[in-house]
């Protein structure tokens, strides 16, 4: 699923030019990808839609809060990264809307183990669909993936 993502990003530059899920479909399947991490990566970006268009903030963080995690958070997401999300804010590249739809990603990914290299993806592909501009240097760590099985299943 997550080779899915990637590639999406990179045939894409903009995700409003990724076309209707059953035409991407094909288009993946065309590509070589299976039909079950095609299914999944389609219900995973559609649930990243909904998400970013129905999520909105009860209360606006001040910019001196501190994010405090579930215990449900703390399991899927080990301290590195909760440490990444962490940095990313305060380098200004996350807002809470988006940590937040970040986190939601993470948690929605039942059949996988969230580790560094995944939730890099996952904070790619929320950046990616909210079509922020990204500084080239952050870009760089998003797709930074020197492990052989950063992607395998855990």
């Amino acid at each position: 699923m997550f080779d899915i993502l990637v590639y999406l990003f990179e045939s894409y530059v903009h995700a409003g030019a990724c076309p209707a899920s059953d035409q991407l479909a094909r288009k993946l399947s065309a590509a070589g990808f299976e039909d079950e991490e095609i299914s999944e990566a389609l219900e995973w970006l559609s649930g990243l839609r909904e998400m970013a268009h129905t999520a909105r903030p009860e209360i606006s963080p001040e910019s001196d809060s501190v994010r405090i995690y579930a215990e449900a958070e703390m399991a899927r997401l080990n301290a590195e990264c909760r440490g990444f999300i962490a940095f990313l804010e305060n380098a200004g590249v996350l807002d809470a809307l988006t940590r937040e739809l970040i986190i939601e990603r993470a948690m929605a990914l039942d059949r996988f183990s969230v580790n560094l290299h995944r939730l890099k993806v996952i904070v790619l592909m929320v950046l990616w669909q909210q079509e922020q501009p990204m500084d080239s240097l952050i870009l760089d760590e998003l797709l930074n993936g020197d492990d052989e099985d950063m992607l395998a299943v855990q």
